[in-house]
């Protein structure tokens, strides 16, 4: 009796233990166990030999890779919710399906999100590195470190999905107004819950805010959305939080603004050419200017753990020659 051969699954990046072990009892999983990212030459073998391919969102996905006469792919499972990095018409038009792991992040990023909110008008960043660089504390003062309070301030939430909602309901706790500008309205019981004032003009909304919060994905659409001439409509005490793509605002203008005091500061998840950071924002930074993380907002445990098993649904399901759950069109773009 012959024993059917398993699937060759190519796994880009390392992943949680438990999901890497129940990928080897499922398929024939080709991992990367030293999490040393792919060369592009790399991707193309695996293009050209798995069934199954497992990218991250650092790993581009060209139609150029897809249209290789000998590819065999049947289905890229990528574990990321956004798909940027996916030419996800190229591999529609070849017949490979595309997923990704939807509704996992939401709440894990809206946390970071508020950090931010907080930490950057509160200078959170700038006064921890007074006590761990070695510099002269002279105690408290009266006049020293001031911030700026964010209860009853105005956030602005560009991109009111799972996300932009999940960081109003945060907001609002913390006594902050919501305003968003969005395709289309929210459903009038989530603006009624949130308190939330929809903007349809996005240069209305980004010229009276206080707070300016970054939750849209990344599509052709929303390349530099926050474009040079949005960002010179916002107020110099405004502020800029960004936990979505760095694509979608102009970098080298914010940080003109920001270096020119027309804009008061940013908190930075992400940035338009990672892993490259501006050296500019890097002296911007450490001048206490804006907040800089290594896009680790959705980085936890728990949030890796249930992309994977997403992951695995998906191929599982696939394999078995249904849809997958959380299968990616052209058209939801």
């Amino acid at each position: 009796m012959s024993i059917k051969k398993k699937p060759l699954v190519v796994v880009t990046r390392k992943l949680p233990d438990s999901i890497e072990t129940r990928m080897r009892e499922l398929f024939d999983a080709r991992l990367n166990l030293d999490d040393t990212p792919l060369t592009p030459e790399q991707i193309a073998e695996a293009v050209r030999e798995a069934d199954v391919l497992v990218p991250t969102v650092t790993d581009e996905i060209t139609e150029e890779l897809l249209k290789q006469p000998d590819c065999k792919l049947r289905l890229i499972a990528n574990f990321g919710n956004g798909v940027d990095n996916i030419d996800v018409i190229a591999a529609h038009a070849r017949g490979i399906a595309v997923t990704n792991t939807p509704k996992v992040l939401t709440e894990d990023t809206a946390d970071m999100t508020m950090a931010l909110i907080l930490a950057v008008p509160r200078r959170l960043i700038e006064g921890a590195l007074i006590l761990t660089e070695g510099k002269n504390w002279p105690g408290w003062s009266p006049t020293w470190m001031l911030g700026h309070r964010i209860g009853g301030k105005r956030l602005g939430i560009v991109g009111m999905g799972r996300i932009g909602q999940a960081v109003a309901r945060r907001a609002r706790a913390f006594g902050l107004q919501i305003h968003y500008h969005n395709r289309r309205p929210v459903a009038p019981r989530i603006a009624d819950e949130l308190g939330a004032t929809y903007w349809e003009s996005l240069d209305q909304m980004l010229a009276r805010m206080d707070i300016i919060s970054v939750n849209c994905p990344h599509t052709p659409a929303t390349f530099h959305l926050l474009s040079a001439r949005r960002l010179k409509l916002i107020r110099k005490d405004t502020y800029i939080v960004n936990t979505a793509r760095g694509e979608v605002i102009d970098e080298e203008t914010l940080i003109k603004l920001i270096e020119t005091g027309e804009i008061a500061g940013a908190g930075l998840d992400v940035y338009e050419h990672e892993p490259a950071v501006n050296p500019k924002l890097v002296r911007l930074a450490r001048a206490g200017k804006v907040t800089l993380l290594p896009h680790m907002g959705s980085a936890t445990i728990e949030g890796r753990v249930e992309m994977g098993e997403k992951v695995i649904i998906n191929i599982r399901t696939f394999l078995d020659n249904h849809k997958p759950p959380d299968r990616v069109l052209p058209s939801m773009l």
